[in-house]
C-alpha cells in the first residue's frame, strides 16, 4: 500500500538581490558590447511588463503571470509594470500602474511607491504615467535619451517579443536591435541562484511524480494523475503555476508527443498492461522544471515494455555521460538516435547495419522530436539558436530546438523517447530504401505500445554535469516505488546521499 504524501520541502524565500545581479550580468554585456562598437556607454534599457488578459470578450481576468525577460531583470509579479536599467550608472528604475481608487475595495490594498522599491529592490520607483517626463529630466544630460526596446524572434515559437511602448515614446531616440540578442543570451547561464529555484522546482516535481507514480492504478482516468500532480506541488511545493500543460498519456496516448491539449485532455481510462508518459514540471518564482517519468500502469514491466524502456534509458545515460562544456549538442542527439536503434536491432525490431540507418535518418522514426531544450523562466528557454547558428533540415535535426556547443552554467533537459506511430510507420513502410530496414513482423507487435520518453534536467558543470532531477529511472527502481517502497531505496542511498549534497549546496544559495 502507497504511503501517505507528505514533503519535506518548504518553499523558500527568494531572494531579490537573483534579478540584481541578472541586471548587473546585463549591464556588463551591454557596456562591452557598445564599447566594442564604439558606441557611447550611455542610453536606458526599457521593457514593458505583461497585462492582464480577460477570457475574450467577458470580465474573467485569467492568472497573470509575469512577462520573461521582465521577470528575469525586475521579479514583479504584479502585471501593467515597466522597468528601466540606465546602462552608464547602473541605475535601476520601476514604472508602477497607477491604480483607481475602486481597486481598494475589490482587489486589496494599493500599496505606495516605496513598498514596490523595497520589494523588488530597485533604486528608483515611479508611475507608468510619468515615464516620458522621468526619462527626459533624469537622463537627458546627453541630449535626446536613447531607449534600448527588446524586440526579437523567438526561435522555438517564431513570435517576435513586443518592444515597450508609451505616451510620449516618439520624443526619445530608439534602439531595436541591440538589445534582444545580448538579454537571450544573458538568459543562457545561470547564476547560482537561479540555480538553486531550478532545482527547488525539480525537487518539488520530482516528489510530485513519485506520487503520482505510486498512486496510479489500473481504472484511474489520465486527469486524475495530473490532478495528484498538480496538487502535491501547489499543496506541499507552493507552486501556484506549472511550466507548461501536463502530458498525461497511457496506451497509445504516450505516441502523441504534445497530447494532453484541448482536443486530447487528458481523459483516457488507465488500462492493466498500459505503459504511462508522465510530462509534468512545476514553476517556482517564475522558474521550471520539465521532468517525464515512464512505467506501467499496474506497476510490473512486462517483456516488450522492458525492452523499450531501457533502449531509452539506455540512451538518456549515455547522453548524460557524455556531457561537459564543448560537446555538441547535435552529437548528443544522435547519440541518443544510436543507442536506441542499436537497442531496436539487438531485438531485431530493425535490421542492418545502424550506421546506414543514421544516414537514412531513421531515428527519427522513432524519435521525431530534438534531444533536449534550454531550461530556465520559459520551458523553452530563449538562446538555442544565437545569429548566425542555422537550424538543421534533417528529419528529427530539425526539432532539435539548439544545436550549441555545451557551455557551463546552461541547464538543458535530456529527454530521449521511442514512440511508434503510426503516420511515420506507413510513410516508412512506403518507402522502398529505409523499409529494408525494419522487421515488419516486430514492428506490427508494438504497434499500440504507444512510447517511452524519459526526461531530466541537467546542469553543465565546468567537468561535467549534473543531474537536478532525482526520481527512480531503472525498472526496478519504478517497481519498488509503485510497490509502496521509500524514495530513494536502501540501495541507491549512497548515490542518493551524494545527489543530496549537491542540492543542498545549491540551495544554500537561496
Amino acid at each position: 500500500m502507497a504511503a501517505s504524501p507528505t514533503s519535506s520541502l518548504a518553499p523558500p524565500v527568494v531572494p531579490m538581490e537573483l534579478h540584481a545581479g541578472n541586471r548587473d550580468r546585463l549591464v556588463a554585456a551591454l557596456r562591452g558590447h557598445l564599447s566594442a562598437s564604439a558606441r557611447p556607454l550611455h542610453g536606458l534599457v526599457l521593457l514593458q511588463g505583461g497585462e492582464e488578459k480577460t477570457r475574450y470578450c467577458t470580465d474573467h481576468l485569467e492568472l497573470f503571470r509575469q512577462e520573461s525577460y521582465f521577470a528575469y531583470l525586475f521579479g514583479v509579479r504584479e502585471p501593467g509594470f515597466y522597468g528601466a536599467i540606465d546602462i552608464a550608472s547602473g541605475q535601476s528604475i520601476l514604472f508602477a500602474p497607477r491604480l483607481p481608487a475602486d481597486y481598494a475595495v475589490w482587489m486589496g490594498e494599493i500599496q505606495p511607491l516605496s513598498y514596490f522599491r523595497d520589494t523588488y529592490k530597485v533604486d528608483m520607483v515611479f508611475y507608468v504615467d510619468e515615464i516620458a517626463q522621468v526619462v527626459q529630466d533624469r537622463f537627458g544630460d546627453h541630449g535626446k535619451p536613447l531607449l534600448f526596446l527588446l524586440h526579437g524572434r523567438n526561435t522555438d515559437s517564431g513570435n517576435f517579443s513586443k518592444p515597450a511602448s508609451f505616451e510620449g515614446i516618439e520624443k526619445f531616440d530608439t534602439d531595436l536591435s541591440t538589445l534582444h540578442p545580448i538579454l537571450t543570451e544573458c538568459r543562457v547561464i545561470k547564476s547560482d541562484l537561479e540555480l538553486a529555484l531550478i532545482q527547488y522546482a525539480n525537487d518539488v516535481s520530482s516528489e510530485a511524480h513519485i506520487e503520482v507514480m505510486r498512486r496510479a492504478r489500473p481504472g484511474m482516468k489520465e486527469y486524475q494523475l495530473e490532478s495528484i500532480f498538480l496538487h502535491h506541488v501547489y499543496m506541499y511545493g507552493g507552486c501556484r503555476h506549472c511550466s507548461y500543460t501536463c502530458i498525461c498519456a497511457t496506451g497509445d496516448n504516450s505516441a502523441v508527443l504534445h497530447y494532453g491539449h484541448a482536443a486530447a485532455p487528458n481523459d483516457r481510462t488507465l488500462n492493466d498492461g498500459d505503459m504511462a508518459l508522465m510530462d509534468m514540471g512545476a514553476e517556482y518564482h517564475f522558474y521550471g522544471s520539465d521532468i517525464t517519468c515512464s512505467y506501467p500502469i499496474n506497476g510490473k514491466f512486462n517483456s516488450s515494455q522492458i525492452i523499450i524502456y531501457n533502449a531509452v534509458l539506455k540512451a538518456h545515460n549515455a547522453v548524460i555521460s557524455h556531457m561537459r562544456p564543448g560537446v555538441n549538442w547535435m552529437d548528443m542527439h544522435k547519440l541518443a538516435e544510436r543507442a536506441i536503434l542499436e537497442s531496436l536491432r539487438k531485438e531485431q525490431i530493425v535490421q542492418g547495419d545502424v550506421d546506414d540507418m543514421m544516414v537514412q535518418r531513421l531515428g527519427a522514426v522513432f524519435m521525431p522530436h530534438g534531444l533536449g531544450h534550454l531550461l530556465g523562466i520559459d520551458t523553452h528557454d530563449p538562446g538555442g539558436y544565437p545569429e548566425g547558428l542555422e537550424r538543421p533540415k534533417d528529419p528529427g535535426l530539425s526539432s532539435l530546438r539548439t544545436t550549441r556547443e555545451l557551455k557551463e552554467g546552461m541547464v538543458i533537459t535530456v529527454e530521449p523517447g521511442c514512440y511508434f506511430i503510426d503516420a511515420l510507420l506507413n510513410k516508412t513502410r512506403d518507402d522502398p530504401i529505409s523499409s529494408k530496414f525494419f522487421n515488419w513482423q516486430e514492428v506490427e507487435k508494438y504497434r499500440n505500445f504507444g512510447g517511452v520518453r524519459i526526461e531530466s534536467d541537467v546542469y553543465v558543470t565546468a567537468q561535467g554535469c549534473r543531474n537536478l532531477t532525482n526520481c527512480p529511472r531503472e525498472t526496478w527502481e519504478i517497481e519498488a516505488v509503485m510497490a509502496g517502497a521509500a524514495w530513494p531505496l536502501p540501495a541507491s542511498s549512497s548515490m542518493a546521499a551524494a545527489a543530496a549534497e549537491n542540492r543542498n549546496g545549491i540551495s544554500k544559495a537561496l
